[in-house]
């Protein structure tokens, strides 16, 4: 059975809710009662969904610089660069 009753609502909300279920091509009523449907059912499982925990990935890498390089020092940082570039290539024959 369907019942009507009177809603008291902000203005502004009113307005987006009512543009909200035209730009989805359904009644304002439809969007209420989905937006009833899903508190309901939030509230009847006891309490919200829990926050989903984020896990940061950890590097297993070990080391650091090499001696003598200083990482305040943007050219022996850049020069150790070229170097182990140029040693890679020595490597792989020059590919």
């Amino acid at each position: 059975m369907i019942e009507r009753t009177t809603v008291r609502l902000p203005k502004e909300l009113l307005a987006r809710a009512k543009r909200k279920a035209a730009a989805e091509g359904r009644t304002l009523t439809a969007l209420i009662e989905d937006g009833l449907r899903a508190v309901l059912a939030k509230s009847a499982k006891g309490k919200k969904a829990p926050a989903r925990r984020v896990v940061l990935p950890v590097s297993s890498a070990t080391g650091g610089l090499r001696p003598g390089i200083d990482p305040n020092n943007l050219a022996t940082v850049v020069q150790e660069m070229e170097d182990l570039e140029y040693t890679e290539r020595l490597k792989n024959g020059f590919k």
